[in-house]
């Protein structure tokens, strides 16, 4: 009898905007469910306010702004447990969280990352965009812009963290930081290259598209963000 293969389904829900430790503390929640196998893999996308990141690796250095500054421009500072450097969130840039078991796919964190970039290189591509990768650096670039970030926390093979896209982002807020600490590259996004701002939703719904077929999923359902009000929200 021939065995029959498991179908592989995900949960996508769109968190709208939400603090950055509303965020990681649904994403710690939820991790902890994930390892107990309590519920299914699942990606969050989702908007913060203007919020600056360390990651494990970060030189405090690359925060240029002062105290007064940050207080000014309302900006929140957190020091956090993903990989890299120090990098930016907020309204009109689509974070990404996939809370996935890597067991059920690839124990590869390097192949795990690769395959980040490709879901955003795929989107920018359905907007002419020819986009890719640098050998020395993660995330996705257009020539010498970055316009997506990249940092992950792999643990048992649960992931955390994930992307940060540029899409209607005010880019004056880099100007705070040394971006993932390389000095000699700049950031871009979509509306900027495009020429014009772009609808938010429908980038998701591209991302969720290229996300499935990228990590070879069967299918995927929707939940409501009140799904998860009882853990942190």
């Amino acid at each position: 009898m021939e065995n029959q293969s498991i179908s592989r389904i995900f949960e996508y829900c769109d968190l709208g905007q939400i603090s950055y430790q509303n965020a990681w503390d649904l994403q710690k929640s939820v991790f902890e469910r994930r390892t107990k196998n309590e519920i299914n893999d699942i990606i969050f996308l989702l908007e913060h306010p203007h919020t600056y990141t360390l990651g494990k690796t970060a030189h405090k250095d690359n925060l240029i702004y002062n105290e007064f500054e940050l207080k000014e421009k309302k900006i929140t500072v957190f020091e956090i447990d993903r990989g890299g450097d120090i990098t930016y969130h907020g309204p009109g840039q689509i974070v990404g969280y996939p809370i996935i078991d890597l067991k059920n796919w690839k124990q590869d964190t390097h192949l795990y990352l690769r395959n980040l970039e490709e879901v955003i290189i795929r989107t920018c591509a359905e907007y002419g965009l020819r986009t890719g990768r640098k050998e020395k650096y993660t995330g996705v670039w257009l020539d010498e812009r970055k316009i997506c970030a990249i940092g992950i926390k792999v643990s048992r093979w649960i992931t955390m963290h994930g992307f940060a896209f540029n899409v209607n982002t005010d880019l004056t807020y880099f100007d705070g930081i040394i971006p993932c600490g390389i000095k000699e590259k700049e950031v871009t996004s979509l509306s900027k290259e495009l020429g014009g701002k772009i609808e938010i939703r429908e980038i998701k719904e591209k991302i969720i598209k290229h996300f499935k077929d990228i990590f070879g999923y069967d299918e995927y359902s929707t939940v409501e963000k009140e799904l998860f009000e009882k853990y942190v929200l």
